[in-house]
């Protein structure tokens, strides 16, 4: 070595010719290994993860640098900082000729990493079925059940990584397929966790219990449905897996669609007859998270289904409190639409209206004082529920249509110039507006400007938008 051979960097400890070494074993150059071994490089020296170039050379097939390093370091066992040694680098990155010779260099078969992968634990999670093949063959007193540190079998590995036919290989090889890691998995667990359809399906074949539960209370369903892996719900319900099955914390899958999942897996759950009304050990529904989470799409899809809009949960807020206090207009609207229960209290004995008006949410406020009124209207008007408007082509929101232009124009003017301080409320009150109503207006007031209000107390069904619509001043 020359005095101007010094480290590669401040963070490492090696030295360049050493780091030299270690890249030329990596990309099978021997010409350059065989010249720094001359120069009297050392050939077993480790960087800083504890990898020498015997683990560079099995890492990327590098078939002559292997052989050549075997010449001179028959360490064949060393491991790096991961517990990773030579044998378990090859099967790991599925190089079978390395693995074969470091096998007839007397390489140790049952090394473990770290974590406790072994040589049949590496190759099932890489999906390498050719090193899979050699080990069940040629190899003998293979475990084919072993588990790594947490509990993993060579199978669960595979399914959870979603390697079909290293699946297939290992049911054929009569590996057990019920048994639960720590978390309390088994391998259909975790492919539905993951979404893989195909090795779900498979192992489904088998014949393994379907409802089965983890530690957490999860079945495959609840794994499926957390994950939004639409395959692997409609398989699992096809298979006639239990729809209703609960958490630990009393959660449906349709609770975990509603968190985390689309509208397709919602109508899935829905059509194959879970309960759209069950509630979580914290009373929640899943429309209270549908709400909660903004997903519009999915408060559509429940709400289309005839869920119960006025459910409570441990606040005893239902989904519109929760809406209100979130400004969600487009979802308080849906909800109002459908026709709810605007009386109900909350445990600060709020009604939404009263929420809507704290979180000072103008349009959600706006527009609960319109549905009620339209409530109140059509009860008093309306003889039939055939001839009901909720549910129909209703809009609560703010009319900004041409054709209103005028009205709301001279509505303005009226409530910015012409009324006096607290006229506005005898104006409100010959409009039928109730107290709560007129509460919930005063909320907003930032400076002292009148609030408008105006809209007939019978509306006609075609114009019903127009008759009650309100404008802030």
């Amino acid at each position: 070595m020359t005095m101007e051979d010094g480290l590669v960097s401040e963070d490492d400890i090696l030295l360049c010719s050493e780091k030299e070494f270690h890249d030329a074993a990596k990309r099978n150059d021997t010409e350059r290994m065989q010249e720094l071994i001359r120069r009297g490089v050392d050939i077993k020296v480790k960087n800083k993860m504890e990898r020498k170039a015997l683990h560079w050379a099995a890492g990327a097939g590098s078939e002559q640098a292997v052989r050549l390093l075997l010449d001179h370091d028959m360490e064949v066992d060393d491991m790096d900082s991961f517990g990773m040694n030579a044998l378990l680098l090859a099967a790991w990155f599925g190089h079978l000729s390395i693995l074969k010779i470091l096998v007839s260099a007397g390489a140790k078969l049952t090394c473990e990493n770290k974590n406790g992968l072994n040589l049949l634990h590496c190759a099932a999670q890489r999906g390498h079925i050719s090193i899979l093949e050699y080990i069940m063959e040629d190899l003998e007193n293979v475990q084919l059940n072993k588990v790594d540190k947490s509990g993993k079998t060579a199978f669960h590995l595979a399914a959870e990584h979603g390697h079909l036919e290293v699946v297939e290989f290992l049911i054929g090889m009569g590996c057990a397929h019920d048994l639960k890691d720590k978390e309390e998995n088994t391998a259909l667990h975790l492919a539905a966790k993951q979404g893989h359809s195909d090795v779900l399906q498979k192992i489904m074949e088998t014949g393994e219990s379907i409802d089965g539960k983890n530690i957490d209370g999860m079945t495959a369903l609840h794994l499926a449905a957390e994950g939004g892996h639409y395959e692997c719900i409609r398989l699992l319900l096809e298979a006639g897996c239990n729809v209703n099955e609960l958490t630990n914390s009393n959660r449906t899958a349709l609770h975990l669609v509603a968190q985390h999942g689309s509208g397709r897996e919602i109508i899935l759950l829905v059509q194959a007859g879970i309960n759209l009304d069950s509630v979580d050990t914290q009373h929640t529904s899943a429309l209270h998270l549908a709400v909660l989470n903004n997903s519009t799409g999915i408060v559509k899809d429940l709400v289309d289904a005839g869920c119960d809009l006025d459910i409570f949960d441990n606040r005893l807020q239902t989904a519109l409190h929760i809406a209100a206090e979130h400004g969600r207009q487009n979802i308080a609207e849906m909800i109002l639409i459908s026709g709810v229960n605007l009386n109900l209290l909350d445990k600060q004995g709020k009604t939404s209206l009263d929420v809507a008006a704290r979180g000072s949410h103008v349009n959600v406020v706006d527009m609960i004082i319109k549905a009620d009124r339209f409530y109140k209207w059509e009860k008093e008007n309306v003889t039939s529920d055939s001839d009901s408007l909720v549910g129909m082509s209703l809009t609560f929101k703010q009319d900004h249509r041409q054709e209103t232009q005028h009205i709301r124009s001279v509505l303005w003017k009226l409530a910015s110039k012409y009324l006096k301080p607290g006229e506005w409320k005898t104006l409100a009150r010959h409009w039928r507006f109730s107290d709560a109503h007129i509460r919930a207006i005063e909320h907003q007031w930032t400076d002292g400007s009148v609030s408008c209000l105006y809209g007939p107390a019978a509306p006609v069904k075609h114009n019903l938008y127009k008759e009650l619509q309100g404008a802030r001043a």
